[in-house]
């Protein structure tokens, strides 16, 4: 393993996964907050609608930041494989 592999690997591992498992977490408690919002005020449909789209951001941001994992990854095996 070379040293702009170790590097890499470092970045990834000490830098970037905590960064997308932290963002994954404001999305997660994003999400719960529009669910809740939406349980909380269902007699209104305004309030609904905002939760509606609180949850539907929510559910966004976690398909980012997993695709985020994935391709990090994906790029990371990659260069360590060359």
């Amino acid at each position: 393993m070379s040293d702009l592999d170790t590097l890499i690997d470092k970045i990834g591992k000490n830098i970037l996964d905590p960064l997308i498992v932290l963002l994954f977490g404001f999305a997660v408690i994003y999400f719960l907050w529009g669910a809740f919002e939406f349980i909380r005020d269902y007699d209104s449909p305004e309030a609904r609608r905002t939760g509606a789209q609180h949850m539907l951001w929510g559910i966004i941001g976690m398909f980012i930041m997993v695709s985020a994992f994935g391709i990090m990854n994906l790029v990371g095996d990659t260069i360590t494989s060359i």
